[in-house]
């Protein structure tokens, strides 16, 4: 691309974002509901591509989520109002109308690099905008042909040319310029692509690292925990940034729940020179190794030279402190858990908040629970966005049919991960709304002793 394209597919965009303005409520929703049929028709092809390109996961996992976003999003848009008059209060007198915010800038990670460009566009056309996505380097081929599909697809249900654009050979060069020209500006990535978003001189929603931390309670069924565990840290071999990190468990438990972990498919690493070996391997110079980022179990052993037994699912490994004590607490993108034993509730919570100072702060933690009080505990004490109860993390911090978190591959992480936003980001974030304020005639004034007393 020549750095003059960039200005070619912003007007591209103005275009095609004036003319889908005039789209109504059902129009907009079928433009909305074929980008998900796409991913979901070509589930299979698509993670076929992203895992050929990348080299990071596994392909059932690909497929699942390819499907399950894309039918969980769209069942939480379909009903949702985006044009025109989207409320009435009247009792306030207010009457709240949602407009466009234009051209929407969109960075996708090389994690997920089709369910991103997805999500994006889907939140992007609800609000009735344009969007250019910026595909991560790494994973540029299988993005580009998504957004081919999606085009394809678009052409068929009348939607203006233009609607959805991408950068067809990315660069940090391109990027930028891309979210200096856009109206706003949507990063899933790394931190520095974060920053550089919130540099740009245009609002921007980024996302914060993730270092999901889970704490398992007294008096709950280990063996369904464990299992639960077990799917969200392995799913797409680890590489979601809401999975399972950490095993938090109580001290007189602790034994029958590792016990349990290796009953189903898991190997604890106890020994001092073993667990030197995988930091060593998993963080060289300290620093989380690109190379096996989304690598399965065998290859993991393989580099590390550890004798782990064939079949197992994920490895544990016991931690030598907590927080900047040992580099095991910080995320892992990899199905690698540490562990960590306590004596109360209050600890429990202690260490995970004391993991999250050091990295993931604002985005989620998990608890596997019965107890409502200490649920709440945590939820009040832990600086996370997200506290998901008694589920599977990777597959539920993003939005879920069995919860009621918006559906999402974005997840805020507020000020406390640096972030604009504490929630899942979705289609409101990308609404500009007018209020219309009427006066109110009969409304009741408070005298001054009334609001002082």
């Amino acid at each position: 691309m020549a750095a003059g394209d960039i200005d070619q597919l912003i007007a591209n965009a103005r275009k095609a974002q004036k003319e889908f303005e005039g789209f109504g409520q059902d129009q907009v929703d079928k433009v909305v509901k074929t980008i998900g049929k796409v991913i979901y028709d070509n589930a299979r092809e698509l993670a076929e591509m992203a895992l050929a390109e990348t080299g990071m996961g596994v392909l059932e996992d690909k497929v699942k989520k390819n499907q399950g976003k894309a039918k969980s999003i769209w069942w939480s848009l379909r009903d949702k109002k985006s044009v025109g008059i989207i409320d009435r209060d009247e009792e306030n007198g207010l009457i709240y109308v949602a407009k466009p915010v234009g051209i929407v800038g969109a960075i996708m990670p090389t994690t997920n690099p089709i369910v991103t460009p997805m999500s994006n566009a889907m939140f992007a056309l609800k609000g009735r905008n344009a969007i250019i996505i910026a595909p991560h380097p790494r994973a540029a081929k299988c993005t580009v042909h998504v957004v081919n599909l999606f085009n394809h697809a678009l052409k068929k249900c009348g939607a203006p040319d233009s609607l959805i654009q991408v950068i067809s050979a990315p660069s940090i060069e391109f990027t930028s310029a891309l979210m200096k020209a856009v109206d706003v500006v949507v990063a899933t990535g790394g931190m520095a692509m974060v920053k550089s978003a919130y540099s740009s001189g245009k609002p921007s929603y980024g996302v914060g690292a993730g270092n999901v931390q889970c704490i398992l309670d007294r008096d709950i069924d280990i063996r369904q925990a464990v299992a639960k565990i077990i799917v969200g840290r392995t799913f797409d071999n680890g590489i979601i940034c809401s999975g399972e990190q950490s095993v938090i468990a109580p001290i007189e438990d602790y034994d029958t729940v590792i016990a349990e972990f290796n009953a189903q498919g898991g190997y604890y690493i106890d020994d001092p020179i073993q667990k030197q070996k995988l930091r060593e391997t998993l963080f060289p110079g300290g620093v989380i190794s690109k190379d096996l980022v989304g690598q399965s179990v065998p290859k993991i052993a393989q580099a590390s030279g550890l004798p782990v037994p064939a079949g197992t699912k994920v490895i544990l490994v016991s931690a030598d402190g907590i927080g900047d004590a040992d580099l095991l607490c910080r995320e892992k993108m990899f199905p690698v858990l540490v562990t960590f034993k306590y004596q109360d509730f209050s600890q429990a919570v202690e260490i995970a908040q004391t993991n999250l100072n050091v990295e993931g702060k604002g985005h989620t933690c998990v608890i596997h629970s019965n107890n409502k009080g200490h649920v709440e505990y945590a939820g009040k004490a832990l600086t996370v966005s997200r506290l998901v109860v008694n589920q599977p993390c990777s597959t539920s911090a993003g939005g879920a049919f069995y919860n009621g978190l918006a559906p999402t591959t974005t997840l805020g992480c507020g000020t406390w991960g640096n972030n604009s936003i504490s929630e899942n980001f979705t289609y409101k974030h990308l609404l500009n709304v007018s209020r219309i304020s009427y006066f109110l005639e009969n409304s009741p004034i408070p005298s001054d002793e009334e609001i002082w007393a």
